[in-house]
C-alpha cells in the first residue's frame, strides 16, 4: 500500500507546481517547465501506476513506443495549433 500512496503524492506535488507556474507565470518560457513537469508525471504514471517496470522487454518496448506516438500526435497539434495564429 506504500508505493501506490507515495506515487499519489507525487502525481499531486507535480500537479501543485504545474498549478502554481500556471497561475503564476513568473517567467517568459514557463511552459519548458510545465513540458518538463508533464513529461515527468507521464513518466511517474508509465513507471509506477501501470507497472511496466515488472513487464519482459517487449511489452516495455511497446509501451514506450505507444507513449512516443502520442507525444508525436501531441506535437502535431501543437504544431498546427501554433503555425495558425
Amino acid at each position: 500500500m506504500r508505493e501506490p500512496v507515495l506515487t499519489a503524492g507525487a502525481l499531486m506535488v507535480m500537479l501543485g507546481i504545474t498549478v502554481a507556474l500556471g497561475a503564476t507565470l513568473p517567467f517568459a518560457h514557463v511552459w519548458i517547465v510545465e513540458l518538463a513537469v508533464a513529461g515527468a508525471m507521464v513518466a511517474t504514471i508509465l513507471w509506477f501506476s501501470m507497472e511496466v517496470r515488472h513487464e519482459p522487454p517487449l511489452v516495455k518496448l511497446f509501451a514506450g513506443i505507444g507513449f512516443f506516438w502520442v507525444g508525436i500526435l501531441f506535437t502535431m497539434t501543437l504544431v498546427d495549433y501554433l503555425s495558425r495564429g
